[in-house]
């Protein structure tokens, strides 16, 4: 007997719910990226921008406190004595631009700390030079690598890194869901190898990111994808589908827009700006940067960001070890209530043997288990994968 007409329009309306159901996904990904994106990049100000003046007079003074009054907040300006000690302040990235006033105006920076603040810091001081009737000579004293000339180079090897971690729990959240816990967490540690290993290749031999410090840069990139990987690993336990919507808020929108790849904390608003002090992607890019170009000042503080994030990721995968062991349990002593059932209904009943599944209660447990849930499972884990694969 055919279907009739109302159960092709069910079957209609049941397959659009289901993919209207399925658009909260992409819909909440384009609210929290514009948010994200717009709200930390869309007008960056300066504030509390600390550059230096060099000289001991009155001139100088002078000079330091009028930038002080006119910037409003915008720059944090300071006197210093003399060259040595303005290059010092550059290169353990304590100012972003020192000022010689003069006859022959100079303004040094230090690209490799952040090109978009060293570009803003130009800005001020070619109207102070242009003000005393004289061109501005710029010296960078600390240069990115030929192969990143703008510097930002290195935000877009994080962007890289942290998409291969992310999506690559959601490949063993949804492939390897049926995998022991340990086994997914090992898979985790071992796809943070291969991402590290890639991000370096890029970084060193195909782009020529950096001209030297591979191995630190190495070492950093694995903490980083290996903390990313292993939260991932835990969160999917208790968020399920909902594990690449909660990593990208995590691990982007939150991510990328307070790492300082594009613009510092100095020229950002106060929420990113905040998060850039502790936030794993920040870690990352800062920690690159001491290694790279300043002789690791700084670079312990990063690489303990870092560390903490993995150790995040550690608790995390404990805390769904404790919580897939109770889901365990509980699904023990239900199977053994439904085995339970399943004798008695397969006792003399009006005098009448009514026997229990041909292979026994425990098979039609396993049966009914898998049929209710089996199903659902690996849809999930395919709905999940390409959700992954779109992002």
């Amino acid at each position: 007997m055919s279907a009739g007409p109302s159960a092709g329009t069910g079957s209609t309306a049941a397959a659009l719910r289901h993919v209207l159901g399925h658009f909260v996904t992409p819909l909440l990904m384009c609210i929290g990226m514009g948010l994200a994106y717009l709200g930390a990049f869309h007008a960056p100000e300066p504030h509390d921008l600390r550059v230096d003046v060099v000289g001991s007079g009155p001139s100088a003074r002078l000079l330091a406190q009028t930038l002080q009054d006119k910037g409003d907040g915008a720059l944090s300006v300071r006197t210093v004595p003399d060259r040595a000690a303005a290059v010092e302040h550059l290169r353990t990235r304590a100012s972003f631009g020192a000022y010689l006033p003069g006859e022959h105006p100079e303004l040094l920076v230090a690209s490799a700390s952040s090109d978009t603040s060293a570009t803003v810091v130009e800005k001020v001081f070619t109207e102070v030079a242009a003000d005393q009737g004289a061109p501005l000579k710029v010296t960078d004293t600390v240069p990115t690598a030929d192969g990143d000339p703008t510097g930002q180079g290195i935000f877009f090897l994080l962007v890289a890194v942290s998409i291969g971690s992310y999506a690559s729990v959601a490949v063993i959240g949804g492939a390897g869901a049926v995998l022991a816990l340990w086994i997914r967490a090992a898979l985790a540690v071992a796809a943070s190898l291969v991402v590290s290993v890639i991000g370096v290749m890029f970084a060193g031999p195909v782009f020529g990111l950096v001209d030297h410090g591979l191995g630190g840069l190495w070492a950093m990139a694995w903490l980083y994808s290996a903390g990313i990987l292993l939260i991932g690993v835990g969160l999917h336990t208790f968020l399920k589908r909902w594990t690449t919507l909660g990593l990208m808020v995590l691990f982007v929108m939150l991510n990328f827009t307070s790492s300082g790849g594009i613009f510092r904390p100095e020229l950002q608003s106060g929420f990113f700006a905040s998060l850039h002090s502790f936030w794993n992607g920040a870690g990352f890019v800062e920690g690159v940067r001491s290694h790279v170009y300043f002789d690791g000042h700084g670079l312990g503080g990063n690489v303990l960001v870092l560390a903490l994030w993995f150790v995040a990721g550690l608790v995390l995968v404990g805390l769904a070890g404790s919580a897939e062991s109770k889901r365990r349990k509980a699904a023990a002593i239900s199977s053994g209530d439904v085995m339970a059932g399943s004798a008695t209904a397969g006792s003399v009943t009006a005098g009448t043997v009514i026997a229990p599944e041909a292979h026994g209660p425990k098979h039609a447990v396993r049966n009914a288990t898998r049929a209710g849930t089996g199903a659902d499972d690996e849809a999930e884990a395919e709905e999940e994968m390409e959700e992954a694969v779109g992002v």
